[in-house]
């Protein structure tokens, strides 16, 4: 059984400071659901109220239809895998993984069948007669996760599970989540200040900050089309470059006013935006040197970073500003070149200064 959740108008107070502020989600059943924000954000707490480590000061929380935040956590059928493992250390690994069933009694034979089954969807079951001193940081998160399958409940909540791992394992261990992911069909929360674990592992994104929610969509519209400021400095890397603009119509739609008093056509429409100051975002792969082609603008590289398939530009307009472009992995521009930059104009972003986003009207654009 899978859990529809629907989190309504929930807010949370430590005495006078509010940490989360009249928050309203449904997160379907068999979704992967991403909380994705920086520290401080709200999103670890938002998880443990579902779990009910926490409580609720107002609002509801709801799975299938029965609201649950007045009940305890271990009636709300709810698998929880935190950040530190918390594995019994004197205990095997299928102790750790059986140990919940057998607090509430469930039948020998069924434990057994379980953690064999979530061993081999985890591929730990040559593992299970040690104990956790004897295994590396992913296999003790790996039973961790199987302690959880083993429970069957209607949702799985993961609080940061891989920030312990160093990085090379942190990949390895996401790409096993995400295999994990199609194997065990149910209802998964995952909470992370990180992107890539964000647009690898997500069905959806919620991007939190500052208490509340500022945008919830698939990762590729988080990253193509983002709501506010926030989000597109928050998601991609590098970060969105943002160029502060002058703005005029040209047939319906806005030309923007580059910083040297070029002009940029964009396809973004001229009517229903606001007045006062704009700013022009762009992601580098948008920005790329201009190679024979009419230059949108020039600027002189200060730093290179190569990637391998390719290499990022971080080049000083005239006016100070710093734009990143986008070359091949073997690019032949070095530190100190003046180059010309072309910028695709159906690919920006404009964003006023409240840090509202306006886009261009073709959702696969950006």
């Amino acid at each position: 059984m899978t859990a529809n959740i629907e989190i309504n108008n929930v807010s949370k107070r430590y005495g006078s400071m509010t940490v989360l502020d009249g928050l309203s989600l449904s997160i379907k059943a068999n979704e992967f659901m991403v909380f994705l924000g920086p520290s401080g954000c709200g999103k670890s707490t938002l998880l443990r109220m579902i779990a009910g480590l926490e409580s609720v000061d107002e609002g509801t929380i709801s799975i299938n239809g029965e609201r649950i935040d007045t009940l305890p956590p271990g009636q709300r059928d709810i698998a929880m895998v935190f950040q530190s493992y918390a594995l019994y250390p004197h205990m095997t690994v299928a102790d750790n993984m059986a140990f919940g069933l057998r607090n509430i009694a469930v039948p020998s034979e069924v434990i057994s069948a379980r953690v064999a089954e979530a061993a081999r969807m985890l591929e730990i079951g040559h593992l299970l007669e040690r104990k956790p001193g004897q295994l590396s940081g992913g296999q003790r998160q790996r039973v961790a996760i199987g302690r959880a399958i083993v429970k069957e409940p209607k949702a799985f909540l993961f609080d940061e599970p891989l920030s312990n791992l160093d990085a090379a394992l942190r990949v390895r261990t996401r790409v096993e989540l995400a295999q994990l992911r199609n194997r065990v069909k149910s209802t998964m929360i995952f909470v992370t200040h990180d992107q890539i674990e964000a647009m690898t592992l997500a069905d959806r994104i919620v991007v939190m900050n500052n208490r509340k929610i500022e945008q919830i969509g698939t990762p590729m519209e988080i990253y193509s089309r983002p709501a506010s400021r926030f989000v597109a400095t928050f998601v991609g890397s590098p970060t969105m470059n943002f160029l502060d603009i002058g703005i005029s119509e040209d047939n319906g739609f806005v030309s923007a006013r580059l910083p040297d008093g070029t002009q940029l056509r964009t396809a973004i429409r001229a009517s229903g935006l606001n007045g006062g100051s704009h700013a022009l975002g762009i992601r580098a792969e948008a920005v790329k040197l201009a190679n024979g082609v009419p230059a949108t603008t020039t600027g002189k590289v200060d730093v290179l970073e190569r990637l391998g398939d390719r290499t990022l530009l971080y080049t000083r307009l005239k006016d100070g500003s710093v734009i990143v472009a986008e070359d091949i992995g073997n690019s032949r521009v070095a530190i100190g070149d003046e180059v010309g930059l072309t910028l695709d104009g159906s690919r920006t972003h404009l964003f006023d200064d409240e840090g509202r986003a306006w886009h261009n009207e073709e959702p696969g654009h950006g």
